[in-house]
């Protein structure tokens, strides 16, 4: 079972990046990388999760967990997963793109299988300390209005719940104290979108759209 929270200390890392869901757009981050001069010894990437479903590649970025220079917190792509392969609802991940695992062959299942137990290992919440501020992360939404590391929350909120998206898109404002920036995805928004200290970043990749990767360490983005 995962700790619900991962530390981050990023005084290690050069750049860090967060980026939305990539849902299987494993060659378009890897362009993208490229493009940001990305280091894999000196700088880390931070997913917002839902690495899989939908799109074409969606081994490779199962695989992603395994790299030293990546973290990422779990979706609800990932929880569906999970949940199939214990025999929980498999329809439900089937019908919402995980159909991609009835396609693999006899090797390519073993190593999803094992990748998606590696998963389970992901934690629902990042929290990226830098020099003086404090960035979290995670998949939907932080389901509290008040952040504090290690505080119980509803992890099936963090991973589903549009509540909060929904209240700012109504205007209704709702921002989280405890943090100076939170980064969510899981909601495709035609371009990343802020509302006082809370940032979606999943702009629909695997729909034709940009990847948006933002940069919060380095390069004079801090």
């Amino acid at each position: 079972m995962a700790d619900i929270y991962q530390k981050i200390d990023g005084s290690k890392y050069r750049n860090i990046f967060v980026v939305g869901d990539l849902h299987g757009c494993y060659n378009r981050l890897m362009t993208q990388l490229d493009e940001l001069q990305f280091d894999r010894q000196q700088d880390l990437l931070i997913s917002v999760g839902d690495l899989i479903d939908r799109g074409p590649q969606n081994l490779e970025c199962l695989d992603l967990i395994m790299e030293k220079w990546f973290v990422c917190v779990r979706g609800n792509h990932e929880e569906m997963a999970i949940n199939a392969l214990a025999g929980r609802n498999v329809n439900l991940w089937f019908h919402n793109g995980g159909d991609w695992f009835n396609r693999l062959d006899y090797d390519q299942e073993v190593l999803a299988r094992a990748l998606i137990a590696k998963a389970e290992r992901l934690p629902y919440v990042i929290e990226l300390e830098l020099s003086g501020k404090t960035i979290v992360i995670a998949h939907a939404d932080y389901p509290s209005d008040k952040y504090k590391l290690g505080s119980a929350i509803d992890t099936e909120r963090a991973v589903w719940d549009r509540s909060r998206f929904n209240a700012l898109a109504d205007g209704k404002e709702r921002g989280i104290e405890g943090a100076d920036a939170f980064y969510f995805g899981h909601t495709p928004v035609q371009r990343a979108a802020k509302a006082g200290n809370l940032n979606y970043i999943d702009t629909g990749a695997v729909f034709g759209n940009i990847l948006t990767i933002v940069q919060v360490q380095g390069g004079g983005d801090g």
